[in-house]
């Protein structure tokens, strides 16, 4: 079938409209002429992949990745966009899901862009987890699939986590193997079995060390950082910006992970303000991470649980998991009342629905930046600074 492509959707697709039908298509660019393949049908929409481009876009470019493209490896999903183009699709979706979902002024949004991170769209990430297949071979899953593509190395991985060599080694009874690059040019490999969760260490050290600014994190090796290496660092100052931290106030940093913004936030409110992170991960080591500082605490629970007894706050961060925070959490919230709300998403679609929640909760949107801490893939980041409505 030959479709033209009409405008970027939530998920690495773009539309298409054919006699009343409705085709999410992936490895195409707006406007594009391109003849499409359908890998999965639902009620209402069918998924499909662009096989062959007969009209291409001007932004269009040849993947620098050869297991890039329909049929390969699932991990990117813009390679055939230049890093322009990439972020102006990312800042489309950030704008759509917004205002429709989210309910915000489409002028709230106006110029803003997802920003790119130093460093360039390649050789940016520094933790890896690959499938293993029967025969104990890593690779890379298709896209919504679990049949795996036999890489010989993947292009976004750093250049350091291709020292470890796990994809020249077979990994018998595994289902996965991760490899983890610390601050400290240490790498950390785990596997884990086909029917757990759980990882288990292999080589490398246990304990990894992350740095930002003057601080050190000491995390476990499968707890939670941001794969971007300039990725943590840029949040906390764009955090911090946003909320302008006074002396002596109280804040929460919510799903503190290993304690980023608890450490900056407890700085900057001094011996006279107060800092309780919430994180339920114990690889995390917040506590221990933020011991240092004397005028900040870590609590481990979950923190639907946690924060409607937590009491009166001046500020708030809150970094959610992909699903966001939730309505519990964002009442929660409104029953604290802090003076200013930093949210960090991973998931426009998750911001703009507790967005909707906050509004709700009197809490509008003010203030907002977006990075580009996944070049080649759909992904993004936003900050965003809710504050009440007078």
């Amino acid at each position: 079938m030959i479709v033209t492509v009409g405008d970027v959707a939530a998920g690495g697709h773009c539309v298409a409209r054919v006699d009343g039908e409705v085709y999410f298509v992936r490895h195409a660019l707006p406007g594009e002429r391109v003849r499409i393949e359908i890998t999965d049908r639902k009620k209402r929409f069918a998924f499909a992949d662009a096989v062959e481009v007969l009209d291409a876009s001007p932004d269009r470019v040849e993947p620098p990745c050869p297991w890039a493209g329909p049929g390969k490896c699932g991990g990117c999903d813009f390679q055939h966009a230049s890093p322009d183009a990439q972020r102006r699709l990312k800042a489309k979706v950030l704008f759509d899901q917004l205002t429709r979902i989210g309910g915000i002024d489409p002028a709230l949004l106006e110029g803003v862009e997802v920003e790119a991170l130093p460093g360039g769209p390649l050789a940016w990430r520094t933790r890896m987890q690959y499938a293993v297949d029967e025969d104990g071979r890593p690779g890379l899953r298709k896209h919504k699939s679990h049949e795996l593509v036999h890489i010989d190395w993947c292009r976004i991985a750093s250049e350091r986590l291709r020292e470890a060599d796990v994809l020249d080694r077979t990994w018998d009874g595994m289902g996965a193997v991760g490899v983890v690059e610390a601050d400290d040019e240490q790498l950390a490999v785990y596997t884990q079995l086909r029917r757990t969760a759980r990882p288990h260490h292999k080589s490398g050290p246990k304990l990894l060390h992350q740095t930002v600014g003057d601080t050190t994190f000491e995390i476990g090796f499968d707890a939670f950082w941001q794969v971007h290496p300039a990725a943590a660092p840029t949040f906390l100052e764009t955090a911090l910006d946003f909320l302008q931290p006074r002396e002596g106030e109280s804040a929460w940093d919510l799903y503190a992970g290993a304690g980023l913004f608890a450490s900056g936030l407890a700085a900057a409110v001094g011996d006279t303000g107060r800092v309780i992170a919430v994180e339920n991960a114990p690889a995390a080591r917040t506590a221990a991470n933020l011991a240092a500082f004397k005028n900040a605490g870590a609590i481990d629970g979950d923190v639907a649980s946690i924060a409607p007894d937590l009491g009166s706050v001046d500020l708030v961060v809150l970094d959610p998991p992909r699903a966001g925070a939730g309505p519990e959490v964002v009442v929660a919230l409104g029953e604290a009342r802090p003076r200013a709300i930093c949210y960090v998403a991973c998931d426009a679609g998750a911001l703009a629905r507790d967005a909707s929640d906050l509004a709700i909760e009197g809490y509008a949107l003010t203030r907002i930046r977006a990075f580009d801490a996944f070049p080649m893939t759909q992904h993004f980041e936003t900050v965003a600074l809710f504050e009440p409505v007078d």
